[in-house]
């Protein structure tokens, strides 16, 4: 008798114990930002071959390889904060909802201000925020886990409003100066990279709109591909440690490796498939990886939002920036369903479902 009492509140306080879930976060407001300087991939070939002794890109080989034409890029005096805060506030305006009502802040991004403290306290400080902020990391899925872990304590009970931001500015990571044709391979990566921000505000609601079942993979063993070393307890000085590298191909391999395996497990988990969905939102790096991505899963390109050929490759930001967009454009009204595709560095995957 007590055990079936003791089962009966367990099922009523926290109803994902039985399998049913009738609370969940639903999108209040997306907002993006994206700095005013524009770079072009000529602009970029042309900074290599001045900054190296002797190294000249082949001309054209930078859009060639990767379908960019140009990416934002951050003024001098920007930080990643500066960035975040903007799209929140973009958010928030859309939304017409006063920062007061905001009652958690998570900054989930590849980027960040310092090493202490988290920049979601320096962004929390720049919008007049005192509610509780902490930051998630982890490259460019950072953004989409955190709006898993802000899905779930919105679930949970324990807040009602939460903004979830992103502020990216890898151009500073990028080496200029190289040595040798295998020198500029290793920080090719760095050349796709472009400069932005992205933020949701996330609401309570019940069942029926909102965040749907979330799926997440890490290959652990791939996390040596692609490091920007600097900073941590490896390498915490040393200004040849401050750039990122990585093989591409190797990375390439490792996600062909991987295949749709999270992708299918999370659409039979949501007991849909890739044609109930509206929009498809994926994590894009180049225009060709993007495509040879849409050949493997069978995903139609007139479902996606293809920016990185005028953005470049915005690490955690590039969903948001696509979100906003088909929100812009009406391909993201109320009653669609949205489809989140994250891949990271390290290497990871996730999926997750929307119900505007």
């Amino acid at each position: 008798m007590l055990d079936t009492v003791f089962r009966e509140d367990i099922d009523r306080l926290v109803p994902q114990a039985t399998g049913t879930r009738t609370r969940r976060a639903k999108l209040a407001a997306v907002g993006c930002y994206l700095p005013e300087k524009v770079r072009s991939s000529v602009e970029i070939e042309s900074m290599v071959a001045e900054a190296s002794d002797g190294y000249v890109p082949a001309q054209g080989i930078v859009e060639a390889m990767t379908g960019i034409r140009s990416r934002r890029v951050a003024s001098d005096d920007q930080q990643c904060s500066d960035l975040a805060a903007h799209a929140a506030r973009n958010a928030l305006r859309s939304a017409d909802v006063s920062i007061g009502d905001v009652d958690l802040l998570i900054f989930a991004s590849a980027g960040q201000d310092l090493m202490e403290p988290a920049t979601s306290v320096i962004t929390a400080s720049k919008l007049g925020l005192r509610c509780p902020a902490f930051d998630v990391k982890n490259a460019c899925n950072s953004f989409l886990n955190g709006i898993d872990v802000a899905d779930a304590l919105i679930a949970s009970g324990r807040y009602e409003t939460a903004l979830v931001v992103t502020g990216e500015i890898p151009s500073r990571c990028i080496k200029w100066r190289v040595t040798d044709r295998e020198d500029f391979r290793l920080c090719f990566a760095g050349y796709t990279f472009g400069d932005a921000a992205g933020a949701v505000l996330l609401t309570a609601c019940e069942e029926g709109r909102g965040f749907m079942h979330g799926e997440f993979q890490t290959e652990p063993q791939h996390w040596d591909i692609g490091t920007l070393a600097g900073g941590g307890s490896m390498h915490p000085r040393g200004d040849e440690h401050t750039y990122f590298r990585g093989d591409g191909a190797r990375l390439g391999d490792a996600f062909a490796g991987l295949g749709t395996t999270v992708l299918d497990r999370a659409l039979a988990t949501m007991e849909t498939d890739l044609e109930a969905w509206d929009v498809v939102l994926v994590h894009q790096v180049t225009v060709p990886m993007h495509l040879a991505f849409l050949r493997a899963t069978g995903i139609r390109s007139q479902k996606t939002v293809q920016l990185v050929d005028e953005l470049g490759n915005c690490a955690s930001a590039s969903m948001a920036l696509q979100l906003h967009r088909a929100v812009q454009t009406g391909r993201a009204e109320a009653g669609a369903r949205v489809l989140w595709v994250g891949l990271a560095g390290g290497i990871s995957v996730g999926v997750m479902g929307l119900q505007l």
